[in-house]
């Protein structure tokens, strides 16, 4: 089942680690089938609030989410983010094509 390393980032200081992580992060996310699918950019509040930036990264599977995010590639760069903004990061697997809304009630 495919995994989405989803992550909301606020207060982000542009300077020159986040540029470093930037330029390094797509090197860490290929051994593992890692893309990115939203990336900040323009979005649109319609209900509640919603600040920051929204960084979706999909994986094929929680396994190699998890060995990308636990990688001495990814640890290395890892605190040049945490030092330099607010994040925050979970892992949350896809469901099947035939999913039904009520399927959460079985």
């Amino acid at each position: 089942m495919p995994t989405y390393a989803v992550a909301r980032l606020r207060d982000v200081t542009i300077g020159p680690d986040i540029v470093a992580y930037l330029e390094r992060i797509d090197a860490t996310l290929e051994p593992f089938g890692g893309r990115f699918v939203v990336h900040g950019g323009p979005y649109e509040v319609l209900e509640g609030e919603f600040s920051g930036d929204l960084v979706i990264i999909a994986f094929p599977d929680r396994a190699r989410a998890r060995a990308w995010y636990e990688s001495a590639a990814y640890r290395e760069i890892k605190q040049l983010r945490t030092e330099n903004s607010t994040s925050d990061v979970i892992f949350i697997d896809t469901v099947p094509d035939d999913h039904r809304a009520t399927d959460v009630l079985g």
